[in-house]
């Protein structure tokens, strides 16, 4: 899949690639992944989903000048039946607001019309109201609720939090 970034703007020496992440992104998805969350996926956990053969995709500033990217974010994506599973979707806290997730979504979302799917399905934390106000916006409706779905507290902690369930119809 190569989708167009053309309605993200960065500056005017760099440009925005959206491409499949491979293992050589790794260090770049740990190390974002880890800044963005309180419980965040390990290498094991995206290497799981790189083999299985899921819809992993990131974006990334291009420097023309000198050829370094930066990962900007990315998603994880699960196809079932008739859906596609987001497992994660995170953007750089540096780089949030922006509209980088929300293009993200696009990205899913016209992936899921191209594979003739139904459905996007998430869970969110239950107090993330950022993350749950932009599906809303998007278009997600809340469907249920996870109870204790999340590790929450301090690492190594028994504390568990709710999930919500949200889904998009196509």
């Amino acid at each position: 899949m190569d989708y167009k970034l053309a309605s993200l703007h960065f500056d005017t020496k760099s440009h925005l690639e959206l491409r499949n992440l491979t293992l050589q992104d790794f260090d770049s998805l740990i190390m974002v992944e880890s800044v963005s969350y309180s419980h965040p996926w390990t290498r094991i956990n995206f290497l799981d989903s790189l083999e299985a053969g899921y819809l992993m995709q990131g974006i990334f500033k291009v420097d023309p000048r000198n050829k370094v990217t930066s990962l900007i974010g990315y998603f994880v994506a699960m196809k079932g039946v008739d859906e596609y599973h987001l497992l994660n979707i995170t953007v750089a806290p540096l780089f949030q607001r922006r509209g980088f997730a929300k293009h993200m979504l696009d990205v899913l979302k016209q992936s899921s019309v191209e594979l003739s799917l139904h459905w996007i399905w998430l869970e969110v934390r239950a107090s993330n109201a950022g993350a749950i106000a932009l599906y809303t916006a998007y278009g997600f409706n809340k469907t249920g609720e996870r109870k204790n779905y999340y590790p929450y507290g301090k690492l190594g902690s028994s504390q568990r939090e709710n999930a919500v369930l949200m889904s998009f119809k196509i």
